[in-house]
C-alpha cells in the first residue's frame, strides 16, 4: 500500500462559515465517493484558501464530517495576480492500492478552469 495524493477545488459563493463549510463539506464528499476513500484511509488533509475567504477554517467542515482523529492542516493560497478567487483547494494524502492514474481529483464550480485538457494539473497560467 502506497500514500498517494487527491487534489480537488471549489468555488465558494460567499465568505461566511456557512458557505465555506458547505463548499467544503461537498467538494470533500465528491472526493471521497470518487474515490472510494474510507476515513481510516486518510492520513491528513491539507485545505488552502485564497486571501478573500477567511471567515471560516475548512477544517472545521472536516470535523463536523466526522474526521475527528485525522490530521488536518489549513493555510492561504499564494496570492497569484488574476489567480482565481474565492478559491478553496484540498489535498487529501490516503494509503492505497490504486495506481496514479486511477485517482480521481474533483474540481467543482468555478474551479473547472483549474484542470488542464489532459488533466496533470492546475492549469490557471
Amino acid at each position: 500500500m502506497k500514500c498517494r495524493g487527491i487534489r480537488g477545488a471549489t468555488t465558494v459563493d460567499a465568505n461566511t462559515k456557512q458557505s465555506i463549510y458547505a463548499s467544503t463539506k461537498e467538494l470533500l464528499h465528491e472526493i471521497i465517493k470518487a474515490n472510494g476513500v474510507g476515513n481510516d484511509d486518510i492520513t491528513s488533509i491539507i485545505f488552502t484558501v485564497t486571501d478573500d475567504l477567511n471567515a471560516a477554517f475548512p477544517a472545521r467542515a472536516a470535523r463536523e464530517m466526522g474526521m475527528s482523529n485525522t490530521p488536518l492542516l489549513c493555510s492561504r493560497e499564494i496570492n497569484v495576480p488574476d489567480s482565481l478567487q474565492s478559491c478553496l483547494r484540498i489535498l487529501i494524502l490516503f494509503n492505497t492500492d490504486k495506481k496514479p492514474d486511477d485517482i480521481k481529483h474533483i474540481y467543482l464550480k468555478g474551479a473547472a478552469v483549474l484542470r488542464s485538457d489532459d488533466g496533470d494539473c492546475d492549469a490557471e497560467e
